[in-house]
């Protein structure tokens, strides 16, 4: 009887352990938070990633497939600061999941974890696609992804306590890792020339490294220019140097344009690493805009 017992206990602590030791099912919004809760949860997470790299954020709409992905998710990983605002609100609540409430553990956003950019302009959709709260695209900026890696890092092991030691490893060699890499990009760009976005979405990575913004294609966020806004950005920008920078989803008329009356390169880049990028993958991604901004020279 008491080798039963023994063996019914030890068995309930199998079972115990192998539900411990269960993936948590995470949802990133972009590949770029899917990078860090690979780097930072490794095996110990089952992600799902719902945007691929070529998709425009701000312009997704919630399909039924995402809501079947969030309503068995344990933890949301959002960029933040209103940029899924038009689609992931309704995604999360049709998906009908407690967990992944705002304010719950199971909902993180990354531009909660950082200081932010363009903060306090006016809440006027009438001025173009505007972010009151800040820009929220923090995720070039490698110095504020490995803070929301720390972040991220401590919310993991509030939901899996068993793995609060690994997450904060993880988490502590990322950031070891980024502020190498910065050291060696910021000698790169020193006294680079500056660039000329289509929209303010770079801002972040020029302000870590002190790279001058010329100007924006956009001259109010959402809206495309128009022919007048590109001479006066020639007349403003002549015989100077620089580089042109812009995303795949972006229309290339308008950047292609002034780099042939400028003279300029006009690169297309993505804003996002590759779908299966991790924290590795993310640097190189990184590594892809710094080439790109040097090139100026």
């Amino acid at each position: 009887m008491m080798l039963k017992r023994l063996s019914l206990a030890l068995i309930g602590l199998l079972i115990a352990g192998a539900v411990q030791a269960a993936p948590l099912k995470i949802v990133a919004t972009s590949t770029s938070m899917g990078a860090l809760v690979r780097e930072v949860a490794g095996t110990r997470a089952e992600l799902t990633v719902l945007a691929s790299p070529d998709r425009d954020l701000h312009q997704l709409q919630a399909k039924p497939s995402m809501m079947r992905t969030l309503r068995g998710a344990d933890l949301v990983v959002a960029i933040g600061a209103e940029l899924e605002v038009g689609w992931l609100p309704v995604a999360i609540g049709s998906a009908a999941n407690p967990r992944i409430q705002p304010g719950q553990p199971g909902y993180f956003e990354a531009a909660a974890q950082v200081d932010l950019l363009d903060v306090g302009g006016p809440a006027d959709r009438a001025l173009g696609d505007v972010h009151p709260v800040g820009n929220p695209h923090l995720d070039l900026d490698p110095v504020r992804m490995a803070t929301v890696a720390g972040a991220l890092a401590e919310r993991l092991g509030q939901l899996d306590p068993t793995g609060a030691d690994a997450y904060r490893r993880a988490a502590a060699a990322f950031a070891e890792r980024v502020g190498q890499r910065v050291e060696q990009w910021r000698t790169r760009l020193d006294g680079a020339p500056g660039v000329v976005l289509y929209h303010r979405d770079a801002i972040y990575l020029l302000q870590r490294f002190g790279v001058p913004l010329l100007g924006t294609i956009e001259a109010v966020p959402g809206v495309p220019p128009t022919g007048r806004q590109i001479a006066d950005l020639v007349a403003t920008l002549k015989g100077r140097d620089g580089v042109i920078l812009f995303a795949p989803y972006q229309s290339p008329q308008a950047p292609l344009k002034l780099a042939g009356d400028l003279g300029w390169r006009a690169e297309r880049l993505s804003l996002e690493p590759p779908l299966d990028a991790d924290g590795d993958g993310y640097l190189n991604h990184i590594g892809r805009w710094v080439d790109a901004i040097a090139s100026a020279r």
